[in-house]
């Protein structure tokens, strides 16, 4: 009889220890899922966390595949992504939201002709006077909406086969959470309990990302299933507050501006900022809470050819150089670009503690 009691203990203090640390286990094991298909997240390698290929500004009643000729997008943006290639790149999240540009046949063309990884995403974007919100988020429930975004991780955008990597949201400003905004992040709380995608969230100041962890927390996710997208936007001590909780920082839009001719970025006071931060970040014991990418691309369908396409290499020719000549070594830099987007995208359910 103790013989058994002991059995069944063992047994009970077994499957506790599992439930317990569900989720939990090494960042290269997660999986990662591209506009091609399912990988593990070690197959990521170096990673940009935030860029576009193409972006349809005219606003969700008008947009659609019929603004843009793919094969005209494709012959645009190919030479940029193996340019990113050539750089160690191997996989690119593509940041374009439904009804502002997503099309899933697109990356997995330019995907099958890089050999780059590409993740899509699910989700809406409120910024902007929520010109990019259908006209149903308005009326559906927080429940409905998250119904929509993961029956598209679960069965695929449209009848592409393409499924989201991620969950892709904005809210407005810095001021409070509109009544909307706050529906579109329950609905990202809802569709990560079920599906484990990240949340990534164009947030443009501290008292909107504040807001967003609440809420959360509230709805029993950790911070560590958020990305606080363009928090260079924010104030340091909030990144440091927020990160501390175990978010994600996220800081985009790197971006070599030269002060003078011959500048070799020296004095770019764009790199030398980023270079602060993330020193800063750094010091403060957080590096392995910080993201950095260029928030670059795109082809604007309404711009001859596509428009100014911005490359996806100031990273690696001016940014790195920079932290290097800083002290980063280059076990921090594999940290920034390899490790930190395998932990922070790296799909399964992040529960609040």
């Amino acid at each position: 009889m103790m013989k058994t009691l002991l059995c069944i203990l063992t047994l009970i203090g077994f499957t506790a220890c599992q439930q317990s640390n569900e989720g939990k286990g090494e960042a290269e094991d997660y999986p990662i899922m591209t506009v091609t298909g399912e990988i593990s997240a070690s197959e990521m390698d170096t990673t940009l966390i935030h860029e576009h290929v193409l972006v349809d500004w005219i606003g969700a009643d008008s947009t659609g595949y019929h603004r843009w000729d793919r094969d005209e997008v494709v012959e645009r943006a190919l030479p940029f992504i193996r340019e990113a290639a050539g750089h160690g790149v191997q996989t690119i999240l593509d940041c374009t939201p439904a009804y502002l540009g997503r099309d899933p046949w697109l990356l997995q063309e330019l995907s099958e002709q890089s050999g780059v990884r590409l993740l899509t995403n699910t989700g809406y974007y409120g910024a902007v006077d929520n010109k990019f919100m259908p006209r149903h988020a308005r009326q559906e429930s927080a429940e409905e909406l998250a119904g929509r975004w993961i029956d598209e991780f679960r069965n695929g955008i449209e009848d592409s086969g393409v499924k989201p990597g991620f969950i892709k949201i904005s809210v407005a400003g810095n001021g409070p959470l509109s009544d909307l905004h706050q529906k579109i992040v329950r609905a990202a709380a809802r569709t990560h309990l079920q599906t484990g995608l990240t949340i990534v969230s164009h947030t443009t100041g501290d008292r909107p990302a504040l807001a967003q962890v609440e809420i959360l927390k509230e709805m029993g996710v950790s911070p560590s299933a958020w990305v606080w997208t363009h928090a260079q936007a924010g104030t340091l001590e909030n990144q440091i507050r927020i990160a501390r909780e175990g978010g994600w920082i996220s800081l985009d839009n790197v971006s070599y501006v030269p002060s003078r001719e011959g500048d070799n970025g020296d004095n770019d006071d764009n790199m030398k900022w980023f270079v602060e931060r993330i020193s800063e970040l750094d010091e403060s014991g957080l590096l392995d809470r910080v993201l950095i990418s260029h928030d670059a691309g795109y082809y604007n369908p309404d711009e001859d050819d596509g428009g100014d396409f911005r490359e996806y290499t100031d990273i690696f020719e001016y940014l790195l150089p920079a932290l290097r000549k800083n002290g980063f070594t280059n076990s921090d830099i594999d940290q920034l670009l390899v490790q930190n987007p395998r932990e922070a995208y790296g799909i399964r359910t992040r529960t609040a503690q």
